[in-house]
Order: C-alpha cells, then structure tokens, then sequence
C-alpha cells in the first residue's frame, strides 16, 4: 500500500497555534477515519435530485447553453426566477461600491441559484456567471414557488438542500476568518472535488485560474500559485490537459496542526 508523504507546513503563526486555533471544517478522507473527520456530514450539501424537480414542470423546461465567462445574470438586475445547472458550473461574484469583486461561490453541477427571489429578493445581490461550458434551466418564480406549494414532500427536500447549503457557507466563513491561506486553498480544492460529499469524488475538476482561487480564499495569486506548486510536488494533485486531479491525501494539509 503506498504511503501517503507526510505534510509538513511553513512557520506558524500565532493565531494558527495551540489550543485556540480554529481548524477548518472536517471532510472525510478515503483513509481511515480519524477523530477530527467525525462530524464531517455536517457540512455536506443535502442529496436533491434536480432532475426530479424539472419533471415535474409542465413538459419539462429546455436548457439554455451558456458559454464560458457569459453572464446569467448580473447583480442589481431583477430577481424573477430560480435556475438550475444541469451540466458546468457557475461562479457567482459581488462587486462592492469601490469597485472591489470577491467570489462567494462555485457552484457545481445540479445546484439551483438565484433562489433568494422566493423570499421577496427584489434584485440579485450577486452575479452569476459560467467557468465552463454550461447548460441552465430557468425557472420562473411564479412557476418554482407554485411547484413547490402543490408538492409538499419536494419542498421539503429543497429546504432541506437550501438550510444545508447554508451550513456550508457559514462553515466556509469561519474557514476565510481563523485558518491560513494554505489551508483555505486546500479545502477549497476538496469541496471542489467533493471529498466529504455524499455524492461521489469528481476524478477531474474543471481548470480554474489562480486568480479566481485567489478572491475566493481571499490571497493573492502569488501564494495561490507558491501552494498549488507544492501541493503538486507532494503528489497531492495532478495536473492533465482536461483538468486537476485531486487525491484525498490533500486532507492532511487541513488536518495539520
């Protein structure tokens, strides 16, 4: 069985040490468990079959191909409708008034966004737009909010989707507040690839530029690029003309003390 190189970090800082650091969110390995993956559900996205939901909109609802970096929709534009990703995935961004943009989510195949329409969301907070190749549905919210009334079971489902997802934004918040950038990259790449997930790994993860790992840990492209060098030497990821492959080893640099 071959081994799995043992991590080890730059210097620690302070606030990175001892009994009050802050690890980040556990994700499970295909190793063995160990005492700091217990708990790790916690912070998986609830299994929603999107597919199940769009069958049951009057005779399913057409796709709309979407090419990368286009736009789905842009923050302050009208919130009237829910979407789902039924292939690629979508990044969404917010641009403060100085004109400073930060990435609060990639969101991965069969995820739904835009859903704060349902609550009265009047405008979007956020724009959404596509890293790859990508195939949406849309789906009014007049329409998503009638479906959801008549089929209290499947409500019940996207809700439990929706507080889950929840869940792990607050999780990845407290990970940008107490952990290292090293660290952030680390479980960044995970969730990406969904170690820790109830679905199964993705073998290969779409290419992303380190400009957007970047805003999304909130470092600079420098060290994003210092740590992928060296997650790559440790045989911690692997790199193909498709994309990247992440192996569940990468775990021990968000378990390393």
């Amino acid at each position: 069985m071959a081994t799995v190189p043992k991590y080890v970090s730059g210097k620690k800082s302070p606030k990175h040490s001892g009994k009050n650091c802050v690890h980040s969110p556990p994700l499970a390995a295909e190793t063995a468990q160990s005492p700091a993956d217990v708990g790790a559900s916690q912070n998986q996205i609830a299994t929603f079959d999107s597919r199940f939901l769009l069958t049951k909109l009057s005779g399913g609802k057409p796709s709309q191909e979407y090419l990368a970096d286009e736009s789905v929709f842009s923050q302050g534009d009208t919130a009237d409708a829910v979407f789902c990703i039924q292939s690629g995935n979508v990044k969404l961004t917010v641009v403060s008034k100085s004109g400073k943009e930060a990435v609060v989510a990639v969101l991965p195949e069969a995820s739904f966004f835009g859903e704060g329409c349902l609550a009265g969301q009047p405008i979007r907070m956020s724009t959404a737009s596509v890293i790859e190749r990508s195939a949406i549905v849309r789906i009014e919210k007049r329409a998503m909010i009638a479906l959801l009334h008549q089929e209290p079971e499947l409500a019940a489902r996207f809700l439990a989707y929706l507080l889950s997802r929840n869940i792990r934004m607050e999780a990845d918040l407290v990970d940008h507040l107490f952990n290292s950038s090293e660290k952030r990259l680390a479980r960044l790449l995970l969730l990406m690839a969904n170690f820790g997930q109830e679905s199964k790994p993705i073998p290969l993860i779409a290419k992303m530029s380190q400009e957007t790992l970047a805003e999304m840990i909130g470092t600079t492209r420098s060290r994003v690029s210092f740590f992928m060098n060296r997650f790559r030497e440790l045989g911690f990821i692997e790199y193909s003309g498709r994309g990247m492959h992440v192996h569940s080893s990468l775990v021990s640099v968000v378990l390393h003390d």
